[in-house]
C-alpha cells in the first residue's frame, strides 16, 4: 500500500496544509480517506479528479468532508466527457443528507447520489476494492468512525477524530502504521470524548503495539513539536509529524 498526506491540518487549514485528507493506493485502485477543507485542490496534485475509485468519510464536521460539494461540482456539471458516474462513498448515517444541506442548492434533493453512491457505514468488517477495511465507531460528538485498511498482509489504521477509546486500541492492534491525531496539547487542553493530546496517541500506540506512529490533525493554533515531543515520551517506536505531499510505502 502506498498512503500520500493530501492535508494533515485540524480543525481549519493551515498556511501550510489543507484539512484532513489522505489517499491509499495498492493494486492500481484510489481509496481517500476524508476530503476537508482544501483537499480537493491539493488532491489534484496526486492523481486525476476522476481517477478516485472510493472515499471513506470518518464523519461529517466540515474540516473532514466539506471538500465533497466542490467534487459534487466537478463530478455532476462535468462538460468534457458528460456528468460522472457514482463513485462509492462510504460515511456515517445522514452522510447524502449533510452534503446536500451544506450544498444547499443542487438541482433535485437526490442530485447527490447521482454522481455519489453512498453506503452507510457501522462498525463492521468488508471490502473496498482489493482492500480489507475494518470499521469501529470511536469517540467523538457527532458519530464518528477510526478505519483500518489491510492489504497483502500489511495494515494502515487512521484514527479519524476521537478521544481516548477501547475501540481504537483494538483496531490499531499491531498496525503497521498508526495514523492518529493529536489535536491538543496535553495539559493545556482535557476535553473528553473529543480529540486526543500528542501523549495519549502515544500511549494509544503503545497499548495497540502499533510499529509506527504518524501525528497527525493538529490544528494551526497548536505547537506540533511538543505533541511530538509527548508522544515520543511515551510510545519507543518511530514517531513522526504528518505532512502534506508526505507518502508512505506500507
Amino acid at each position: 500500500m502506498k498512503l500520500t498526506v493530501v492535508g494533515c491540518s485540524g480543525s481549519f487549514p493551515s498556511a501550510e496544509s489543507a484539512c484532513s485528507s489522505y489517499l491509499v493506493e495498492a493494486d492500481g485502485f484510489r481509496l481517500l480517506l476524508d476530503m476537508g477543507n482544501g483537499a480537493l485542490g491539493e488532491l489534484q496534485r496526486h492523481c486525476g479528479l476522476y481517477d478516485l475509485d472510493a472515499i471513506f468519510l470518518s464523519h461529517l464536521h466540515a474540516d473532514h468532508c466539506i471538500d465533497m460539494c466542490a467534487y459534487f461540482v466537478a463530478r455532476y456539471y462535468r462538460h468534457d466527457g458528460g456528468r460522472c458516474g457514482p463513485v462509492p462513498v462510504y460515511g456515517p448515517e445522514g452522510t447524502e443528507h449533510r452534503l446536500t444541506t451544506a450544498y444547499a442548492d443542487t438541482p433535485t434533493a437526490s442530485s447527490m447520489s447521482e454522481v455519489f453512491d453512498f453506503h452507510t457505514v457501522k462498525p463492521s468488517t468488508f471490502e473496498i476494492g482489493p482492500f480489507t477495511v475494518h470499521t469501529e465507531r470511536v469517540r467523538h460528538p457527532v458519530e464518528a468512525y477510526g478505519i483500518r485498511v489491510e492489504h497483502g498482509g500489511k495494515s494502515l489504521t487512521y484514527s479519524g477524530d476521537t478521544g481516548v477509546s477501547e475501540a481504537l486500541d483494538a483496531l490499531a492492534r499491531d498496525t503497521d502504521l498508526f495514523l492518529c491525531e493529536a489535536a491538543f496539547t496535553h495539559g493545556k487542553e482535557s476535553i473528553p470524548d473529543l480529540h486526543l493530546t500528542g501523549r495519549e496517541a502515544g500511549e494509544t500506540a503503545a497499548r495497540a503495539g502499533a510499529r509506527r506512529l504518524v501525528l497527525t490533525h493538529i490544528p494551526p493554533w497548536t505547537d506540533a513539536q511538543v505533541n511530538l515531543r509527548d508522544a515520543r515520551e511515551v510510545f519507543g517506536g518511530p514517531v513522526e509529524l504528518a505532512a502534506p505531499r508526505v507518502t508512505y510505502e506500507i
